[in-house]
């Protein structure tokens, strides 16, 4: 099994495109200063895909270091006076606008911040109904990407550091945000320019326009960016949900359920939800062999707001307890991060690292949705060579490392001194910043009610299991809760 490639095109992912140079970028701080000087730089196109935008929002709310107004809104305008010849685009999922205005952000406003001739705003409604378009991408002449689980909204901003009560992370009327951990990832080359071919796809789905493509120059890497690699091969999934004359597409699951299936040592997950049967059923299987992988998930400590801990939430507690019922060597653990005071930093990053094989970042989670109903993009690197390896293990000890307020060579020297991810991970975890172990709490009748249904974590659009037939029936059919 562990021969054979994870990476398949067609199967576990769309394509396989070299990066030139690819870096992980960790919390929304470094990521918005980032794409704020990438944008500067452009030449002819900026592709902005994602779940929500808001114009408001400070990209660099401890003090701008790049040139232009701070906030989104007008630091856009600013650019595209200052670019006329480069074309920017916008889509943002079509329910968003429901968010916009119950935060005060009217159509009329959004109207006129996108009253330029060279910036086009569109709202992306290309999908089932209730379905959600959750790609967070930015491409830059199709030479330079983003591509990650960050989207430039309310409450994304915050440092590595997640200080307490930090007064940079407020809300445009000034109230206090709490901390917020992320990720995503910047490339360059063609693994670049193939996530710009994605980008106009999906801006056809949503428009049926077709957008040109921008004339091949070179793209400049981020001044004081060290890159993680350089020359790597990277892989792209997706999820789409079977809409119109668009065919379903499952590469991240694929991808998910082949890892989990390879891992030999460890999986380390960090996701905003635990809520995907395919997945649950996938861990329980690996946790029931006797020499199985050890599983580390990081999660939030609650999901965000009433309606989604009664449904993710409460189906997280659910699996959580079949997935506990079939951990029987101890070898399974979910945590969540808290500040030194024990406030909860909340996780809405999602990486996935096995081994010192297999780096994935992207905006898929660990629930239903992500799987087949929403609209998704993830980045995967399989390591064909000994620095990779080496660089994957790394990343995942820097990450560990911000959770445990350790360092990474403390983190490396603990698991190596353990033998055991979960023995380093709560030899750290006594005080200051920490790793806590998840409780599974009790479920309430609304509660109970609600985790059985699919109306906020549907697996497939309506219909679609009637539909299937043959092969895809059988492949794609829910399995019943061992």
């Amino acid at each position: 099994m562990a021969d054979e490639p994870l990476l398949v095109p067609g199967d576990t992912c769309w394509r396989i495109e070299r990066a030139e140079r690819f870096a992980f970028i960790v919390d929304a701080a470094d990521y918005y200063r980032l794409a704020k000087q990438a944008i500067l730089d452009a030449r002819h196109a900026v592709m902005l895909v994602g779940w929500d935008f808001d114009s408001r929002i400070e990209l660099e709310p401890d003090g701008a270091t790049v040139e232009g107004p701070n906030r989104l809104g007008p630091f856009l305008k600013w650019a595209a006076d200052r670019r006329p010849d480069v074309q920017f685009h916008l889509l943002k999922w079509n329910l968003g606008v429901i968010e916009t205005i119950s935060r005060g952000e009217t159509p009329v406003y959004l109207a006129q911040w996108m009253a330029k001739k060279n910036i086009r705003m569109k709202l992306d409604a290309a999908h089932p109904h209730m379905a959600t378009h959750h790609q967070k991408i930015v491409v830059i002449d199709d030479g330079l990407a983003f591509c990650g689980g960050i989207d430039m909204t309310l409450g994304r901003w915050d440092t590595r550091e997640h200080v307490e009560d930090d007064p940079r992370r407020r809300s445009p009327w000034g109230r206090q945000l709490g901390p917020w951990h992320d990720a995503t990832t910047i490339l360059t080359g063609p693994a670049a320019k193939a996530l710009g071919e994605l980008a106009r796809d999906r801006w056809k789905r949503a428009t049926d326009e077709d957008l040109p493509a921008p004339p091949p120059e070179p793209t400049a890497w981020p001044d004081g960016l060290k890159p993680h690699l350089e020359d790597v091969d990277v892989g792209i999934a997706r999820t789409y949900a079977a809409y119109g004359d668009h065919e379903q597409v499952v590469e991240i699951e694929q991808l998910y359920l082949a890892a989990i299936a390879a891992a030999e040592r460890t999986i380390y997950v960090e996701s905003q939800y635990f809520a995907s049967r395919q997945i649950a059923e996938a861990v329980m299987k690996r946790l029931r062999e006797f020499d199985g992988p050890e599983i580390v998930i990081v999660n939030p400590e609650a999901q965000d707001g009433w309606l989604e801990e009664s449904t993710m939430g409460a189906a997280r507690a659910k699996l959580l307890t079949h997935v506990k019922r079939a951990d029987a060597r101890g070898r399974f653990r979910m945590y969540y991060p808290v500040t030194p005071n024990g406030t909860p930093i909340y996780v809405h990053a999602k990486i996935m690292i096995v081994d010192d094989r297999l780096l994935r970042v992207g905006s898929s989670n660990l629930n239903n949705r992500s799987m087949g109903f929403d609209t998704e993009c993830d980045l995967a690197i399989e390591a064909a060579d000994d620095e990779t390896r080496a660089e994957i293990l790394a990343l995942r000890h820097d990450l560990l490392a911000e959770h445990l307020g350790a360092s990474p060579d403390e983190v490396a020297a603990k698991i190596e001194e353990t033998g055991s991810l979960i023995a380093a991970i709560e030899a750290f975890s006594a005080d200051g910043r920490r790793l806590l172990e998840l409780p599974i709490r009790e479920l309430g009748e609304v509660e109970e009610a609600l985790s059985e249904t699919d109306f906020v974590d549907p697996e497939r659009p309506p219909g679609f299991w009637k539909r299937a037939r043959g092969k895809v029936k059988r492949r794609f059919r829910r399995r019943r809760m061992a």
